[in-house]
């Protein structure tokens, strides 16, 4: 009976001692954290006494941490407290003697006091361990570049290479040739690995690209086309013509990345994706000839068993789509009606992709200004959605032709409908900037920029940079009455001009520019006013327009736009090629952080008549 007692005690209260352990555990976890955060913090701000306070019980508690120790070692290191971080590197070799690459430290240790004599002799220790084994090389390598010992981990590297030609060091050492600035040997040896393995072509693209720019005459660019071509020359493969895709594509020359693309898919059919790829970039920033290259090849007949239907498809939707865009004022336009009619029996009118419905749509109601035929197409096809998302991206353009044709209510139930069906997603974030476009196009500007605010910090870069464009246009020109009709007016002009209005919204903005000249809308009203000139070939008109803005607005926000727009309308259509220099010149000299720096440059360059 007694020892039942006992064993009753001990039931009752283990569970009591349980809790209490998991309580002071998640306690010491806390604050241990909290330790941590506090330690990196004063290491940042190179706070090193006070980040020592802290690192050294966490090292002491937890020595098998190697970020600790080493941030221990270097604030000991920082402050010249040389004979505690001594004390500190033979304790660590004393506790963990296998970890070789301490000899590195404790030689730099010394080095950094100026005994050099004593620093060679540990590095030497170190490279030992490599002749001996040289897998080692790794760690003693990582570890002497660690301490901005360049040249001796390289001859590490080489070391080991030399006892063991079959160990990969290439991207080792070329990440140390990239820190010297030897960039010819760095581009080298990440070629060199792609001899060993052609399938390390993915891995070589991710460390070139930091080193690669938009720019195709920046020298790191030739320079690494200059050895691709080499290789290329010497040796085919087709890792060389991936690469010299990818890069033509960095630097937005689509035309040669389709040239690359196109002989290796000859030589070896197989995989459209990189040519649709390209073909979709290039339709993107307005290269349609090469779109229209690269759409029409994933089309041929002898590409037929290679191409997905719904890959063919999608080439054909985009097809349709430049020769919409480069249609002259209407004309052609029954033709494409009549293309898209037949793609619509070809492939039928239901899903389960609606992406055909939604380009015939898009067209009905932009091309052929028939947008109540477009919503009537689109709402039979709605029922039969596959997903909540296919269902969303109905709705999202049936909304879209609402906000057209001025249904602003109608168009912000579907919007809201939107997020609240896909909560989260980029569809969702979309359907919430569209909320606050339409809101800010109604006049209701305050509810516009609630709306934005949540949108500036969106997953999508292009949410937010249009979140950003809107808000900073409402926000510069809301007035301290609160009345904002000149606002209110630009807003009507930016609707007429979203509905293919153009002339009306031209003489709307006529009146924004005639009752609130002077005011901080007036050269948001110039600038709009120029886009519209252009769109109906006015170039004079949108000439005078920019030229107004560098004459009365310097400070404007639009001074680097105008400048580059006023430099393609002197190059592309009032054959003023001087000037259109001059435009350029000054966003390079004048504007160096602009969006259009590299194009900028590039057009200089070939107005001034360099080989390019």
């Amino acid at each position: 009976m007694v020892l039942f007692q006992h064993e009753y005690k001990f039931l009752v209260f283990w569970p009591m001692r349980l809790f209490l352990s998991l309580f002071f555990l998640l306690v010491y976890l806390s604050l241990s954290s909290q330790n941590v955060e506090l330690a990196q913090s004063y290491f940042r701000k190179g706070e090193y006494e006070k980040a020592i306070h802290l690192y050294k019980p966490l090292f002491e508690s937890n020595p098998i941490r190697q970020d600790y120790f080493k941030t221990l070692l270097t604030c000991y290191q920082q402050i010249e407290s040389y004979t505690e971080a001594q004390l500190l590197l033979e304790e660590q070799l004393q506790r963990f003697p296998n970890q070789i690459n301490l000899f590195v430290e404790i030689g730099y240790n010394y080095q950094l006091q100026g005994e050099n004599d004593l620093a060679t002799q540990n590095f030497r220790k170190a490279i030992d361990f490599v002749r001996k084994n040289p897998s080692y090389c790794f760690v003693i390598g990582r570890s002497l570049s660690q301490n901005h010992l360049l040249d001796e981990a390289l001859e590490v590297y080489h070391i080991a290479k030399e006892i063991n030609p079959k160990l990969n060091t290439e991207i080792s050492e070329a990440r140390i040739y990239g820190e010297k600035g030897e960039l010819d040997k760095m581009f080298s040896l990440y070629l060199e690995l792609i001899e060993k393995n052609e399938n390390y072509y993915t891995t070589v693209q991710r460390y070139v690209a930091a080193f690669i720019t938009e720019d195709k005459d920046d020298p790191k660019n030739l320079l690494f086309k200059k050895l691709l071509l080499k290789k290329a020359q010497n040796d085919p493969k087709d890792s060389w013509n991936i690469l010299l895709s990818w890069m033509f594509m960095q630097q937005h020359d689509y035309d040669k990345a389709f040239i690359q693309e196109k002989s290796l898919f000859n030589r070896n059919p197989g995989n459209l994706e990189r040519i649709n790829q390209i073909a979709m970039l290039s339709y993107s920033n307005g290269d349609f000839d090469t779109a229209k290259e690269a759409f029409r090849f994933m089309i041929q007949d002898k590409n037929e068993l290679v191409t997905e239907s719904q890959t063919k498809l999608q080439a054909e939707i985009y097809l349709l789509k430049i020769e919409q865009e480069l249609s002259d004022e209407g004309i052609g336009l029954e033709k494409i009606n009549k293309k898209y009619l037949e793609l619509l029996n070809q492939y039928g009118t239901g899903t389960p992709s609606p992406e055909l419905q939604l380009a015939y749509a898009q067209f009905l109601t932009y091309g052929f200004d028939q947008p109540e035929e477009a919503i009537s197409r689109l709402e039979k096809i709605l029922p039969r959605a596959q997903s909540a998302f296919e269902k969303g991206m109905i709705q999202m353009e049936i909304a879209d032709i609402l906000v057209y044709t001025g249904q602003f209510n109608q168009a912000l139930v579907l919007y809201t409908q939107i997020q609240y069906d896909l909560k989260n997603s980029t569809l969702a974030q979309e359907a919430r900037f569209k909320v606050a476009r339409t809101s800010y196009f109604k006049g209701d500007f305050q509810w516009a920029q609630n709306q934005l605010k949540v949108l500036k910090s969106s997953t999508s870069q292009l949410i937010a940079n249009d979140a950003l464009e809107l808000s900073l246009k409402i926000s510069n020109n809301s007035d301290k009455d609160s009345l904002n009709e000149g606002l209110k007016k630009y807003a009507k002009a930016d609707l007429l001009g979203f509905q293919k209005k153009y002339k009306e919204a031209i003489d709307t903005l006529q009146i924004v520019l005639y009752q609130f000249k002077g005011q901080n809308i007036e050269d948001d009203a110039l600038f709009k006013q120029a886009e519209l000139y252009s769109k109906i070939g006015n170039f004079t008109a949108s000439e005078n327009n920019l030229l107004a803005i560098l004459d009365h607005h310097q400070e404007s926000l639009f001074t680097d736009d105008a400048l580059f727009n006023l430099a393609l309308l002197y190059e592309e259509h009032l054959d003023k090629p001087a000037r259109a220099k001059e435009m350029y010149e000054k966003i390079i000299f004048d504007f160096p952080s602009s969006i259009y720096l590299v194009p900028a440059r590039k057009s200089f360059r070939k107005l001034r008549g360099d080989d390019l």
